[in-house]
């Protein structure tokens, strides 16, 4: 199948790829310095397991919902039928787990993989060898322990080296796993990469609740990583927050959370770990889904679930606001009351732009809270509330004069009855959050 011809118009407002560190190392831009919101889904075995009819039913229907990142396997190796071989019966090595021997059709479908990505504006997350849960059969763990780093360095060469000039490109070393025995070779690997290629940001992905800055900057043999990330499942917007204040400075996203369709995960569960990553910090944040990453039976289906629409609502509220100048409201100046328990699963998250031209509020679940208005700029202030359930939102009553101001959202008892608060300067003349105006 060949890529997807999509034409010069329809390509205006992509990314300009490969993204890189802002000037304050707060959030990533293009190559025309740009902000780009990271807004992901987590298609692992997307190499592997779909067929290329399926894989570009898949990537279509993200691309129309506004996603513009995937975190995608580059090996697989347990969650799909064939696995490590792809959909045709390719492995990706033609002696089974030598790095040293890649297997050009493998690799040939691969890049087919990534290009279609690329030719629909969005870009990879590539997990270059997922390691596996605390080195069990899920990757290549035994595999790297018994070729070593001389092997494993060759192979971050070649995969550098075939992919140095696909654009739509941030490559992932590692997977579910901190490192101990492999260290050396996952290094190795990281090293290779990076001589090889210099364009593309790097990142890791450790177990849960540890930054790739611990295993790999930690012990100052890894510079390349230049992308930090959260990966958690519970009090996401405490661990989002850690990771904002830490030093030195560099820009997070939320790369891994509980999944819809796992863990008996409500739909409030899925909205809130992503309002509450984007609101402590981080300048991106990745859905997953079951089946759909691992593109088990359903997954065509699952497309359409709750999560990702709510997803597509998030994305379209955040980029209506310069949601790249959104300071968290660590200190609760802003938002003075009604927040819930920090440690809690009911917690407020706010952020306030530089300016102070614009406030937005998550809250799981419907209540008033107290807003300092002698923190925002102007002396009138438009005030939204918006369903992130829906993506529908409302106008408030304008806000004048400073001082505390309470304020309470529609009335609702439907699912969980999350809210998000919007308060711009009235100056500003700024639209509806979504384009639309309700009530």
């Amino acid at each position: 199948m060949s890529p997807t011809n999509t034409d010069a118009s329809s390509k205006a407002h992509f990314p300009c790829y490969p993204l890189k560190s802002s000037a304050n190392h707060r959030y990533l831009v293009g190559q025309n310095d740009r902000p780009v919101l990271v807004h992901g889904d987590s298609p692992w075995s997307l190499i592997v397991g779909p067929t290329p009819e399926e894989a570009d039913l898949y990537l279509r229907d993200r691309a129309a919902k506004g996603f513009n990142t995937l975190l995608v396997n580059l090996l697989e190796h347990k969650f799909t039928p064939n696995a490590p071989c792809n959909f045709r019966g390719d492995a990706p090595f033609t002696t089974p787990g030598d790095f040293s021997t890649p297997n050009e059709k493998y690799f040939e479908h691969a890049d087919w993989v990534i290009r279609q990505a690329g030719e629909l504006g969005i870009q990879i997350l590539l997990d270059v060898c997922f390691l596996g849960f605390d080195g069990g059969d899920q990757g290549w763990y035994v595999d790297v322990l018994a070729y070593g780093p001389r092997r494993c360095a060759e192979f971050g060469r070649y995969v550098a080296e075939r992919y140095k000039d696909f654009d739509n490109l941030i490559w992932v070393i590692g997977g579910d796993k901190n490192l101990d025995k492999e260290r050396d070779a996952m290094v190795a690997m990281g090293d290779a990469i990076r001589a090889a290629d210099a364009r593309h940001l790097c990142t890791g992905h450790m177990v849960q609740g540890t930054s790739p800055l611990d295993p790999f900057r930690g012990f100052g043999d890894a510079p390349w990583i230049d992308l930090n990330n959260v990966y958690y499942s519970e009090v996401v917007h405490s661990r989002c927050m850690h990771t904002y204040y830490r030093q030195p400075t560099i820009p997070f996203i939320l790369i891994e959370s509980t999944y819809e369709g796992e863990h008996n995960a409500s739909r409030v569960q899925i909205r809130r770990q992503a309002y509450w990553a984007l609101l402590h910090g981080a300048c991106g944040q990745v859905f997953g889904n079951r089946p759909i990453w691992l593109f088990d039976p359903g997954w065509q289906q699952a497309l359409n679930a709750p999560g990702s629409v709510a997803m597509t609502h998030l994305r379209k509220l955040f980029e209506s606001r310069p949601w790249w100048e959104l300071v968290p409201d660590a200190e609760h100046k802003v938002v003075t009351a009604g927040l819930g328990e920090f440690r809690g699963m009911d917690y407020v998250a706010a952020a306030l732009t530089t300016d102070g031209s614009c406030l937005m509020a998550y809250m799981p679940s419907s209540r008033a809270i107290a807003v300092d208005t002698s923190r925002l700029s102007g002396d009138k202030a438009d005030v939204w509330w918006f369903n992130p359930r829906t993506g529908e939102v409302e106008a408030g009553k304008p806000l004048t004069g400073k001082g505390e101001k309470w304020l309470t959202p529609p009335d609702s008892t439907a699912d969980q009855g999350d809210w998000v608060l919007i308060v711009d300067d009235a100056a500003k003349g700024r639209p509806a959050p979504d384009g639309m105006r309700l009530g």
